[in-house]
């Protein structure tokens, strides 16, 4: 097994939503009270809400707490969806300064709702290329990484069994691929969501629902999360699994490259990919907005982004960011990525669901 896969696995058990998500975690500040540019913040605590697999190296957390005088808070409150659900329901109240996880499947939701606070905004560095991850011409909502989630095949499965990988969506659905996908449930997971809006945009209104329920006479199995359908299910994904096809990342197959670093057991399906951009935003009612905004812009330097691709698996919007040789090598992202408008995402995200529940008859 190599590094990269031990470290993935090690992110599952820390930041699980039954230990990190209820009891949060609290890191002390380390001294110092001079930011970052030589002047100095008043300090106090700055608590961000994330996402489950939030995981920055405490080395950095460290020099951002000793520069900026601050006490990071970071409490972890599920995928992209059930955050979002919880800032709604605590906008009156919030539950920190700051949240970083919304992805461009709930960016709508969340500023409709009022949750993020549009008056404080964060320059940002000159490699961010803004106009592509602008939600709602706003800049409130701020980009820090993105990813492509996308089919997975276990190569050496296929290889052992003398059968072609799959190259499409339409491929998922023929008779030599009947029982070999774990798909993921869009109503519970971000990740099954965002495939989900790939099959629309790919098949288009009053189509993609057949496709469902081809998937699904064919023996498709549907996880409620992306763990369990990828390092369960998935028989590449280290635990035995018995499905060869699996909802995952672009980037995934750099979990699973070789001791010597030339080849990679799994590999991505490009034309299957929808990108999926994560952002920060300061909250609205925060107590500490300055520190949120701190949060934010520490986020974006080169130092965090560049260990964004083998902390989280994600890709830095900062493309003065370094990729590692594994990303590089074996994450390449879609050159036509299947793309949606977030505003229809926003308008159609229920009715989708509902219409999804109905086909496969969950």
């Amino acid at each position: 097994m190599n590094t990269l896969t031990n470290r993935q696995i090690s992110r599952r058990t820390l930041f699980s939503g039954a230990a990190f998500g209820t009891l949060g975690l609290t890191l002390a500040a380390c001294g110092s009270s001079n930011s970052a540019d030589g002047g100095t913040q008043a300090g106090g605590t700055v608590t961000v809400l994330t996402h489950d697999s939030f995981n920055v190296p405490e080395e950095l957390i460290a020099a951002f707490q000793s520069s900026t005088g601050l006490t990071l808070e970071l409490v972890a409150a599920g995928d992209a969806g059930e955050l979002v659900n919880k800032l709604v329901l605590t906008k009156d109240a919030p539950l920190g300064d700051a949240v970083f996880g919304i992805d461009n499947t709930f960016a709508s939701r969340a500023l409709n709702e009022g949750v993020i606070d549009t008056g404080i905004t964060v320059t940002l560095p000159p490699g961010v290329e803004v106009e592509q991850y602008v939600v709602a011409d706003t800049p409130a909502l701020v980009p820090i990484d993105f990813g492509e989630v996308c089919l997975n095949t276990d190569v050496t499965w296929f290889t052992e069994h003398g059968l072609a990988e799959p190259t499409t969506f339409e491929d998922l659905t023929k008779p030599e691929y009947k029982g070999l996908s774990v798909l993921i449930n869009p109503s519970t997971s971000s990740t099954g969501l965002a495939f989900l809006i790939a099959t629309i945009g790919h098949f288009g209104e009053g189509a993609w629902q057949q496709y469902w329920k081809d998937l699904v006479a064919g023996g498709a199995k549907i996880d409620e999360g992306w763990s369990d359908a990828y390092y369960t299910d998935f028989s590449g994904g280290g635990e035995g699994g018995a499905y060869p096809i699996v909802v995952s990342y672009a980037s995934s197959p750099a979990a699973t490259v070789s001791e010597d670093g030339t080849s990679s057991s799994t590999a991505a399906v490009p034309a299957t990919a929808t990108r999926q951009v994560e952002y920060a935003a300061v909250l609205a009612g925060a107590a500490n907005p300055e520190g949120g905004k701190a949060f934010i812009e520490w986020m974006l330097s080169v130092e965090v982004q560049e260990s964004i691709p083998d902390n989280m698996y994600m890709y830095p919007v900062n493309t003065e960011a370094e990729l590692s040789e594994e990303i590089s090598t074996f994450g390449t992202l879609s050159r036509n990525p299947v793309a949606v408008d977030p505003a229809d995402i926003d308008a159609n995200r229920e009715a989708w669901l509902a219409a999804w529940t109905e086909a496969v008859g969950a």
